[in-house]
């Protein structure tokens, strides 16, 4: 009898423990002082656990996080509603190129342009009527990169040959030669403000010049393949360059040295462009297109879509990027929401093989309205927006993704 009685009592002793243990748990979430052991409480409910676990988590969110550490909380992705853009068809076909189209440049009047070639020429052409104007030679080797100064009457050119050129275009004569590069010279650009030329190649460094007196004013190197694209701007980074080390750099120009590396592209960039009007830019490379925003290069968004190496990149100031593929694929996006409006092929003209049906370079002229693309079939094609398309002859395709890549 003693036995079994003492098993009772220890029995309901433990059960009031068990229930002061819980009440004390819950007085504890709910911030009340603790209840004396010898006053009669309700046993706690599910519900009021639950409670008094919420009360408490709402006031651990409200306090300020410790030191050295920082909340960081989801934010919903909403998609950008595209503007609407028209169309773009072909104008004009020009030929007289015997090998790829490799670059192009616009004069800042807009009345001509010049193509550079495989075939180691530099053509000028009325942009109005595509008519051929001069034909310039002095390159042993294929034409890779031009630019035209908007401040001196001088046409720029670099070229597998290792050898960077200055033409005067009232003599169309070469007056300077740049020389420094180890290997091929794949690209160049201008300062728009300054009288710097920006040159990159095989030898993978950037090479800042002294348009003025051909002196070289920086080597930057940072780069491990070659340096297949160039931008530079007014405001840092003033320089930008993509390799086919699969790496963006943005460059300090006074100090010459690498501000910022971008590794977000898995394989090689190729094709860089600034916006005309925002502060930002875009490459390129055969993973996707990505969009990057100044001074930083903070990421912005991905452009998906190309199912090949994307050769060429172009932006103009109503937000319309051109993006060509070695595949001859052709893509038209709206810059702000990345969304594309038109997928097209370009066509391989008579007497090319279809193998060569590719966009090896590009640039809109001063307007915006025209767009110009050199090929691999040898040709030049002058682009422009459909005039007789309206919203509603051709509505907007949107269906908004619930996700967004994050690099």
């Amino acid at each position: 009898m003693i036995t079994s009685g003492g098993a009772g009592s220890n029995a309901r002793f433990a059960a009031a423990d068990i229930d002061d243990e819980i009440q004390k748990v819950v007085d504890g979430l709910s911030g009340k002082h603790l209840r004396a052991k010898t006053k009669k409480v309700k046993k706690p409910t599910r519900e009021l656990v639950l409670a008094a676990a919420e009360q408490s988590a709402e006031a651990a969110r409200s306090l300020p996080p410790p030191p050295g550490q920082q909340i960081v909380r989801k934010r919903n992705y909403e998609p950008v509603r595209p503007t609407w853009h028209a169309p773009w068809k072909l104008m004009r076909v020009i030929s007289g190129h015997i090998g790829w189209v490799r670059s192009l440049a616009v004069e800042p009047g807009n009345k001509w342009f010049a193509s550079g070639s495989v075939d180691r020429t530099i053509k000028i052409w009325d942009l109005a009527s595509g008519t051929l104007k001069l034909t310039l030679t002095g390159h042993v080797s294929p034409v890779r990169g031009l630019a035209v100064s908007s401040r001196h009457p001088y046409l720029f050119s670099c070229g597998e040959d290792k050898q960077v050129k200055c033409w005067d275009l009232e003599t169309n004569r070469v007056v300077r030669q740049y020389h420094g590069h180890l290997s091929g010279v794949y690209s160049l650009a201008l300062h728009p403000v300054l009288d710097v030329l920006v040159t990159g190649g095989r030898d993978s460094v950037v090479r800042v010049w002294d348009m003025r007196t051909k002196q070289q004013v920086h080597v930057m190197s940072g780069h491990t393949s070659t340096v297949s694209s160039l931008e530079c701007q007014e405001a840092d980074p003033q320089v930008i360059s993509g390799s086919m080390d699969s790496t963006v750099r943005l460059w300090d120009l006074a100090a010459g040295k690498s501000m910022v590396t971008l590794t977000h592209h898995k394989k090689s960039v190729r094709a860089l462009a600034l916006h005309p009007t925002e502060f930002g830019f875009a490459s390129a490379s055969s993973d996707n297109i990505k969009q990057w925003r100044c001074p930083k290069g903070d990421f912005v968004q991905n452009f998906s879509g190309h199912d090949a190496i994307v050769n060429s990149l172009s932006v103009n100031s109503d937000g319309v990027m051109f993006s060509g593929g070695d595949d001859g694929s052709m893509r038209f996006w709206d810059w702000s929401s990345g969304h594309c409006f038109q997928k097209s092929e370009t066509t391989a003209q008579p007497g090319s093989l279809e193998s060569e049906a590719g966009i090896m370079c590009s640039t809109f002229d001063r307007t915006g309205f025209r767009l110009i693309t050199g090929e691999a079939d040898k040709t030049i094609k002058i682009w422009k927006e459909d005039d007789d398309a309206t919203e509603e002859t051709h509505p907007i395709d949107f269906k908004p993704s619930l996700s967004r890549r994050n690099y």
